[in-house]
């Protein structure tokens, strides 16, 4: 898989509105969206020493981070996924697991993942051993998601952002969870090769420039 563009700002409820409108007119919606938006709940994982936070915060030039995700309530596909930064350009791979193999990572139970026969799975298995990763903090979102052709420009607009600390939660739809942080908003833009003008033009608001802003950090101040 090659790796791709990323550009991310953090906005505020207004400008999701103009956002929204101004996408609607040049891109068109992800047809696996369900009227237009999609729920997303992550399980990050870390180590002792939070390294991937620590990492993400610093700025480190090649970095990841390993996450479980679901969509939709729908615990029938669910993707272990391992996210790569090198040089501001970000990369993701992505296996499925079952709703038991999730509770047994989740609990802790780890040796079927040596032999699984997937390699995104074994590689999980290896760095839960040799670094001590760990099931972290769970991150709920809905996310608004556009495409565009030329470029393969993929702009999301995610808000709703929430988190919960027990992991043990992860696969219940119904735990609790809170804000994380008030009226917290994030645009999202990917592209291959090139982005085209008409893209750039759009997602165009005063003084907004991008960042470093992570999901997942932004969850990690309530533990």
């Amino acid at each position: 898989m090659n790796f791709r563009h990323e550009w991310k700002f953090e906005i505020g409820k207004s400008d999701v509105l103009v956002l929204r409108q101004r996408l609607r007119a040049v891109a068109r919606p992800d047809p696996h969206a369900v009227n237009g938006t999609y729920r997303i709940r992550s399980l990050y994982l870390d180590n002792l020493s939070d390294q991937a936070l620590r990492e993400k915060l610093d700025g480190v030039n090649r970095r990841e981070k390993f996450r479980i995700r679901y969509y939709n309530e729908n615990l029938s596909v669910i993707h272990l996924e391992k996210k790569s930064k090198v040089n501001g350009l970000c990369q993701k791979q992505s296996v499925g697991l079952t709703p038991e193999e999730t509770c047994w990572i989740v609990g802790g139970k780890t040796g079927w993942m040596a032999d699984c026969g997937r390699e995104l799975v074994t590689e999980l298995y290896g760095k839960m051993r040799s670094r001590g990763l760990r099931p972290k903090t769970i991150v709920d979102y809905t996310r608004e998601p556009f495409i565009y052709g030329p470029g393969n420009v993929r702009v999301t607009l995610d808000t709703r952002i929430r988190t919960g600390t027990d992991c043990r939660d992860f696969l219940n739809p119904g735990c609790v969870t809170i804000p994380a942080g008030e009226d917290t908003a994030v645009l999202e833009v990917k592209w291959d090769a090139f982005l085209p003008s008409v893209i750039r033009d759009a997602i165009q608001l005063p003084g907004c420039r991008a960042g470093a802003f992570s999901k997942y950090a932004r969850c990690r101040i309530y533990g």
